[in-house]
């Protein structure tokens, strides 16, 4: 149904996650991975969800001027937030483990939000999901962060993951958010297109 709806259409995914990848392949879509690096700086009055949305949209920038008639961009971004702050990607081994040690014990809120732009219209939405974490030992985090190497997830983890196995009590909202794309609502915009 959803591949009949976009069969002229050129779907590009522009981000280099595995898992959004997945989650196009899964959905059967055909698309085209193309990226163009971006300094991903945000003003800082700027809070949760109006964070990803605004990263999202700058990460179509780039793209604009090339974007045709039958193309379809698809951008994201995720954050976890935390105490008033926004926790993206560690920079190192030091500040992963620093940053599950913040997360330990503690519900933090993971917020995705996507980016559909074609040459007319330019669309962004947003989840939020609730995460709640048991108590970390060190070493368990020290253990994951060797083991798995979480640099390239916000919050210093993927829920698919062995630290979701061990150390996630409950979550509140889609888990598919919390692996970084709002899978459920993306596929309620793209089926409109």
């Amino acid at each position: 149904m959803l591949l009949e709806s976009l069969k002229n259409k050129n779907l590009i995914l522009a981000s280099g996650s595995p898992r959004r990848q997945l989650f196009l392949k899964e959905l059967g879509l055909d698309f085209k991975i193309r990226l163009k690096e971006i300094d991903e700086i945000y003003p800082s009055h700027l809070k949760e969800a109006e964070i990803t949305d605004f990263l999202a949209q700058l990460k179509a920038q780039p793209f604009i001027e090339d974007i045709k008639k039958n193309d379809i961009l698809i951008t994201a971004d995720t954050i976890v937030w935390l105490d008033n702050k926004a926790i993206g990607k560690p920079k190192d081994r030091k500040h992963a483990i620093n940053i599950l040690k913040n997360l330990s014990n503690k519900t933090h809120q993971v917020i995705s939000s996507f980016c559909i732009t074609t040459t007319n219209i330019q669309i962004v939405r947003n989840d939020t999901t609730l995460v709640k974490f048991n108590k970390l030992e060190t070493s368990e985090i020290e253990f994951y962060v060797d083991h798995y190497k979480p640099f390239d997830k916000a919050g210093s983890y993927g829920i698919q993951e062995w630290i979701g196995y061990i150390g996630v009590e409950k979550i509140e909202g889609s888990y598919f958010n919390v692996m970084g794309f709002p899978i459920q609502k993306f596929y309620q915009e793209i089926i409109k297109l």
